[in-house]
C-alpha cells in the first residue's frame, strides 16, 4: 500500500501503474469498476463489503470520501492498494477536501478500468437526484440503499421519481431469498398439478414501514395481477422486515412461508409435508456481490417499485442521464437564477493543513479531525435542494 498526501489525480494514476508493474500481474483483467461513495464514518464498513464482493467479482475498486466540502483549500489524499487488504485486485481510497469533492469525477475518470462497465454504489442515504452527482451519471448501474434513510418508504418514492433503467436498491437485493423461495414453492405446486397456478390474494406479514417487505408485496402484486399488501405481524420481523408470506391460490389452496428465526423458513403447501429451507441473513458484501453479477436492467425491481410508489412507466425511461451541475455552497442551485436570501450567518470555515502527513487523525486513528459528522456534508453534495451556508463560500479555492 502506498499513501499519497496532498497529491493530484495524475500522481495517483502513475502510482497505480507503478505498483502494477512492480507487483506483477496480480489480476490479469477486471470485469468492471466499482465506485463507492461513502462518508468517513462508514469507510471501514464500505471497504469490508466492497473487498468481499471483489473477491468473487474481479473489479477495480475506487472509494471516494468527500470530507469538509466547505473547506477553502482543496486537497486530495489517496491510498493505492494492489493485491492487499482491499481484495485481490486494484483499489484506490481517495479522501477529497474542499471543492475538489464537488468535482470528484475529475479524479475518478482517469482511474476507470478501460472498456469495462462502471457501477456506482452510495453507502449512504441515497441521493435526491442522481443527475446532480457525476459519479452516478458516468455509471452503467447505480446502487443505493433506502434502508439507510430515516424514512425508507419515502426514500423509495424518491428513487421512483428519479428512476432510470440501471438503478437498483439494496432493499430489493435483501428480498432475493424470499422471492426465490416463493417462486420455487409455487413451481412445486404447479408441477404437482401439471398446470399453471393462479394467485387470487394474500398478504405479507411484517413491518409495514420496511422497504424490503413493501417491495416483496409489490413484486407479488405485479406478477400475480392481484393486490398483495403488507400487514403488521404479531411477532417482531427479522432484518428483511418479513415474518411470513401467505398466498391464496386457485383450487382453494394456500401456501405459507414462515420465518423460523433460526436462519431458515418453514414452507407449508397443500398435499405436502412441512419443509424447512435456508433463509439466512446475508452480509453487506454478499448483497453487493449479487448486484455486481448483473449489468442489465432489473425489470422486476422497476415493476415492484411501480406498485409500491404508484409511479408508472419506469422501464420505458431513458437509461442515460445528463449531468446537472449545482453548487451546494451557494443559495442558487441552478446557474442563471437569482440567489435566495441568506438563511443565516455563515459558519466559520474549517482549516485544512497544507500537508497532512503524520498529522491526519483519520489516517492515524480512524477518527475525525473535525467534530462534525461527514454524513451531513455528503448529503449536502447529493441534495440539489439543500440549503447553503453562504454564497461567499462558493468561490473556488485553487486547482482541482
Amino acid at each position: 500500500m502506498t499513501t499519497l498526501w496532498d497529491t493530484t489525480g495524475s500522481a495517483v494514476v502513475k502510482e497505480l501503474a507503478a505498483q502494477r508493474r512492480t507487483g506483477g500481474a496480480v489480476m490479469s483483467g477486471v470485469a468492471l469498476t466499482l465506485v463507492v461513495v461513502a462518508d468517513e464514518s462508514r469507510v471501514a464498513e464500505a471497504e469490508e463489503a466492497a473487498s468481499a464482493a471483489a473477491e468473487v467479482n474481479p473489479c477495480r475498486l475506487l472509494i471516494v470520501v468527500r470530507r469538509q466540502v466547505e473547506a477553502p483549500v482543496p486537497r486530495l489524499d489517496a491510498e493505492v492498494v494492489v493485491g492487499g487488504r482491499l481484495g485481490p485486485g486494484e483499489a484506490v481510497v481517495m479522501r477529497m477536501y474542499g471543492r475538489l469533492g464537488l468535482h470528484a469525477e475529475s479524479v475518478v475518470l482517469p482511474l476507470l478500468a478501460a472498456d469495462a462497465p462502471v457501477i456506482t454504489w452510495w453507502h449512504a442515504p441515497p441521493p435526491e437526484r442522481v443527475s446532480t452527482d457525476a459519479l452516478g451519471v458516468i455509471a452503467d448501474r447505480r446502487i443505493s440503499d433506502s434502508s439507510m434513510s430515516d424514512d425508507p418508504i419515502g426514500a423509495l418514492n424518491i428513487r421512483a421519481r428519479d428512476y432510470a433503467p440501471g438503478d437498483t436498491d439494496l432493499t430489493w437485493t435483501r428480498s432475493t431469498p424470499w422471492r426465490a423461495t416463493l417462486a420455487s414453492t409455487l413451481d412445486s405446486v404447479s408441477g404437482r398439478r401439471a398446470e399453471a397456478v393462479r394467485i387470487l390474494g394474500g398478504e405479507v406479514q411484517g413491518d409495514v414501514d420496511n422497504a424490503t417487505a413493501q417491495l416483496v408485496a409489490g413484486w407479488l402484486s405485479s406478477r400475480s395481477g392481484t393486490s398483495i399488501r403488507v400487514v403488521p405481524s404479531t411477532r417482531v420481523p427479522g432484518p428483511a422486515g418479513i415474518d411470513s408470506v401467505v398466498l391464496r391460490l386457485d383450487q382453494d389452496e394456500e401456501v405459507r412461508l414462515q420465518d423460523d428465526r433460526k436462519g431458515g423458513a418453514v414452507i407449508q403447501q397443500p398435499n405436502r409435508p412441512e419443509a424447512v429451507v435456508a433463509l439466512p441473513d446475508r452480509s453487506l458484501g454478499e448483497l453487493i456481490g449479487e448486484e455486481l453479477r448483473r449489468l442489465d436492467q432489473d425489470e422486476p425491481f422497476s415493476e415492484a417499485l411501480e406498485v409500491v410508489t404508484g409511479q408508472t412507466g419506469l422501464a420505458a425511461r431513458p437509461a442515460l442521464r445528463e449531468h446537472v451541475w449545482f453548487d451546494p455552497m451557494r443559495n442558487k442551485p441552478v446557474v442563471g437564477e437569482e440567489p435566495d436570501e441568506p438563511t443565516g450567518a455563515a459558519a466559520p470555515l474549517p482549516t485544512v493543513p497544507p500537508s497532512s502527513e503524520g498529522t491526519d487523525e483519520v489516517a492515524l486513528s480512524g477518527e475525525h479531525d473535525d467534530p462534525a459528522d461527514d454524513s451531513d456534508e455528503q448529503s449536502m453534495v447529493q441534495d440539489a435542494d439543500a440549503p447553503a451556508a453562504d454564497a461567499a463560500t462558493g468561490k473556488k479555492g485553487g486547482k482541482r
